[in-house]
């Protein structure tokens, strides 16, 4: 069942016992610290003023003793809670990410990469703030108030009433610092996103932003969003430094108070109350007031984890529009391709294309030409699913394509994409891309042979070894597309999509690839382009005017048509023969 909800219990489970031996763990360290007190006590009480020398080292031995404890406790609450919150951490952003990667292509045409890079790193990291340090001290600031508290009011419940009074009024200061904060931390997460977008895209794109002299322009844009999200920070700083001082106030008031009453108190033999328990008490005091400083900073730290959840949430919310039936098949495909009065208009309202009808045979080759803007790429993710059709229907083999698996129809449909992506690896690695496991080294190294990319692959010095630059970085654009094609032919689908994918390329080798295409056999091939002699060849060609079919036919059909097509043959080779 699809998860619409970031449900944090769902990762806390796996590791609960660890957090159930830290929180028993935290109960004995607070424990410890609190026999401190009561330790001095008895130093002043029998020692000091009693004179009763024999307690003496073994009360000496009793504070190592809980020194030493607290360090090998202290370690070990740390390591188990950063282990446990590490753990967490992880298994958020791998199942955030795999969330992301289940979504539609619509989704990723609304959101940009900076955004959800914000997302998958500083909001999870937020999170695992709080399951880790945030978490680890909110649960010992709660169990040393309890034990302080309690031992306060066990030993003189009139004094206790000051240190009580003073947590109650620090309570509605952190309280109010984080009803403060929440929104702060909130547009700090969108300018965060917007920030990385935008160093993203102009580092993606720098040498366009040099090419054109633009580098003054995109530090400015650079510098306003910078400025944007400096000035956010600037104002949790001052909701922080309003509040936070009130707090340390208490840290030197509370332990002066209990001081000052309580001298008072054993001075007047009436109460009694003795030093030594007025040093606990001081003790016990200065042990409660780090509580209270500490309320501020992580009200801080919550309330950021508290709005990473929110931002979150909401792409956990997104539901992909592209789904599978549950009895989806997984039979092999033949090739057989039927577009029946398909028709798509985007979210906005933008009709791409109305009422396209055609169909290819298996083993046939299918070329499409059109405008920029016709909607010969639409028809491509079409059949990839990449979006659904708005009306009428797709075929493969006679069966529509929503009654497939998505792994069947895409591991089925080998497309070369019109925008070329290499990833920071090999040229063998992006070649084998989703397939590295099981793609052997002969269709591989033939793909190569046929997309004519091993002419230059073999002048490297590592070969189809060679570590190529973040999309490419490097390589011509014919060198990037012949690698895509590499990618694609070396899969040997069914079906094989060409999305003008032959335009960086230069005459000759165009002429190579397209003899190595017309000799492939037993394959569907739909070859989209802007030039004639990508297409001439096929079985059928259908030319796009404004998302409709406006022509059909072969090419020789075509051309005594006189129409759209013959119009594109005349402009590129000088008239119609």
């Amino acid at each position: 069942m699809e998860n619409t909800k970031l449900n944090l219990f769902r990762f806390v489970k796996p590791v609960l016992p660890v957090y159930i031996s830290v929180v028993i763990i935290n109960i004995v360290f607070v424990g410890l610290d609190m026999l401190s007190p009561q330790i001095s006590r008895l130093l002043v009480d029998e020692v000091i003023i009693g004179k009763n020398e024999e307690h003496l080292f073994l009360l000496l031995a009793g504070i190592l003793g809980i020194c030493f404890f607290r360090t090998i406790l202290g370690y070990t609450r740390e390591f188990s809670c950063d282990w446990a919150g590490s753990k967490i951490g992880c298994d958020i952003r791998k199942d955030f990410f795999k969330k992301i990667q289940g979504l539609s292509a619509n989704f990723f045409d609304k959101n940009n990469s900076g955004e959800l890079m914000a997302r998958v790193r500083d909001d999870v990291g937020s999170i695992w703030g709080l399951f880790t340090y945030i978490g680890m001290l909110l649960g010992e600031i709660a169990v040393h108030i309890t034990f302080i508290l309690y031992s306060m009011f066990r030993m003189n419940w009139k004094l206790a009433i000051i240190p009580s009074v003073s947590m109650a009024i620090c309570c509605v200061i952190a309280l109010t610092m984080e009803k403060h904060l929440g929104p702060l931390w909130g547009q700090i997460g969108e300018a965060n996103q917007i920030l990385n977008n935008t160093a993203q895209e102009n580092l993606n794109g720098v040498r366009t932003v040099k090419a054109f002299v633009r580098q003054n322009f995109e530090i400015q844009k650079f510098s306003e969003n910078n400025q944007t999200y400096c000035s956010l920070n600037y104002q949790t700083s001052k909701v922080f430094v309003r509040y936070h001082p009130i707090l340390q106030v208490f840290r030197f008031l509370v332990p002066i108070a209990i001081l000052c009453a309580g001298g008072i108190m054993c001075m007047n033999e009436t109460d009694d109350f003795t030093l030594g328990e007025l040093t606990a008490f001081v003790q016990y005091s200065m042990n409660i007031v780090w509580p209270m400083e500490m309320l501020g900073w992580l009200t801080s730290g919550f309330a950021q984890a508290k709005a990473s959840i929110k931002r979150i949430d909401k792409i956990y919310s997104e539901l992909p529009d592209i789904t599978e039936k549950n009895d989806a098949s997984v039979e092999t495909v033949k090739g057989d391709i039927t577009y029946s009065h398909v028709s798509f208009t985007t979210e906005n309202g933008t009709q791409i294309l109305d009422d396209v009808s055609f169909d290819i045979k298996a083993g046939q080759t299918l070329g499409i030409m059109g405008s920029t803007g016709s909607g010969k790429t639409t028809l491509v993710n079409l059949l990839k699913r990449m979006y659904d059709v708005t009306e009428g229907e797709i075929l493969i083999d006679g069966k529509n394509i929503k009654d497939l698996s998505l792994g069947t129809l895409r591991r089925n449909v080998a497309v070369v994409m019109q925008d070329v992506f290499l990833f920071s690896e090999t040229i063998n690695g992006n070649i084998r891309l989703g397939d590295k496991e099981t793609l052997e080294e002969a269709p591989v190294e033939k793909a190569m042979k046929d997309s004519v990319s091993d002419e230059f692959v073999s002048r490297l010095d590592e070969k189809s070894e060679t570590v190529i630059g973040e999309r490419g970085v490097g390589l011509s654009g014919g060198q990037k597309q012949r690698l895509t094609m590499a990618r694609a032919m070396s899969r040997n689908t069914p079906v094989l999509v060409f999305d003008d994918s032959t335009s960086a390329l230069d005459a000759e080798t165009e002429k190579k690839i397209q003899k190595t295409l017309n000799e492939m056999k037993g394959m569907t091939k739909i070859i989209i382009a802007h030039r004639i002699s990508s297409v001439k060849n096929a079985d059928k060609i259908i030319v796009l005017e404004n998302g409709r079919v406006a022509e059909c036919g072969t090419h020789d059909e075509l051309l005594k048509l006189n129409g759209l097509y013959a119009e594109t043959y005349s402009t590129q080779y000088g008239g119609v023969n």
